[in-house]
């Protein structure tokens, strides 16, 4: 999900150690562009001019070589993934730094790297920045800084207008059948203590239902065997929008939302920037339009320019 993404490489150190928290493993699902999958390259970036303010805050050895490197790990659409050429990184996050570099005036470098070696390479200076879905965590900011851009949690895919009116909300999924992953911390953690809620309220429990992958999970709901699926919201919409609109995320706020952002080094001088530079983006139609482009649901959106100083 979009903070609880898992690494697939365990490794010792506190950065690869900080690294390989709080993310989910990445579905076939999730890996296999299908019918309906956004076109590729950036979005409308060409909307946004050079922010001057924002520029002059750049490190000069930055701003005179013209380049703004960021890793990305890309499994994991609809974030950062290759396009159908197996070479080109596309994705939310692709589309996001290339809007962050129009306006700080620098061509961005997208590079492609395991998610546990991004934090560590920006601590090297191997990299500018790492826009990866990081989730931002207490512990994550001991070694790195962050800007946040996005907040998410979970939500519940239903069927298309939701007939039975259920949400991310222990009170409407009381008797119901609902799917998830197994190994996810929808299933290990939130739908056990959602049913427990029903019950001790005196309602049937959830008919909780776990599957091998988010694919098999968003099968039994387009099959009609459970009545919603919970995962992370954004995921469900991406995958919702490649299954051709067979299922849907419910409306509302997504289930104990963090945020998500930007990692840069914390001697890399890029803070005040990239935070000038991601306000003007979000304060621009760009960022509505890079958010429509991926499938990212309203619930996800940062509002105020003022969580990007956080």
């Amino acid at each position: 999900m979009i903070s609880h993404r898992t690494s697939r490489f365990l490794v010792g150190g506190m950065l690869l150690a900080l690294a390989a928290t709080g993310c989910t493993t990445v579905s076939q699902a999730e890996t296999t562009q299908g019918p309906g999958a956004p076109a590729s390259g950036s979005a409308a970036t060409t909307a946004l001019v050079v922010n001057e303010d924002a520029r002059a805050l750049l490190p000069a050895d930055i701003r005179e070589s013209g380049v703004l490197r960021i890793a990305s790990d890309p499994t994991y659409p609809p974030f950062e993934f290759y396009d159908t050429d197996n070479k080109t990184l596309i994705g939310w996050d692709a589309d996001m730094g290339d809007a962050i570099g129009a306006v700080l005036g620098l061509k961005v470098e997208h590079v492609p790297a395991t998610f546990d070696t991004i934090l560590p390479g920006l601590a090297s200076g191997k990299y500018d920045l790492g826009m990866s879905t990081f989730s931002v965590t207490a512990e994550r900011r001991k070694a790195v800084d962050f800007v946040p851009y996005l907040q998410g949690g979970t939500g519940l895919a239903v069927a298309p207008g939701n007939p039975e009116k259920l949400s991310v909300d222990a009170a409407t999924l009381c008797g119901k059948a609902v799917a998830a992953q197994k190994g996810s911390i929808q299933s290990l953690d939130i739908l056990p203590a959602f049913s427990k809620k029903c019950t001790e309220a005196g309602s049937p429990a959830i008919d909780m239902q776990f599957f091998p992958t988010q694919n098999d999970a968003n099968l039994a709901l387009t099959s009609g065997r459970v009545q919603g699926v919970m995962a992370d919201s954004v995921s469900l919409a991406y995958q919702g929008k490649l299954a051709g609109g067979k299922f849907e995320v419910a409306q509302g706020p997504d289930y104990e939302p963090e945020l998500t952002g930007t990692a840069l080094g914390k001697k890399s001088g890029l803070l005040p920037a990239i935070q000038a530079a991601t306000t003007a983006v979000l304060e621009s139609p760009t960022y509505q339009e890079i958010n429509t482009k991926w499938g990212l649901p309203a619930s996800t959106e940062i509002t105020s320019a003022d969580v990007v100083l956080k």
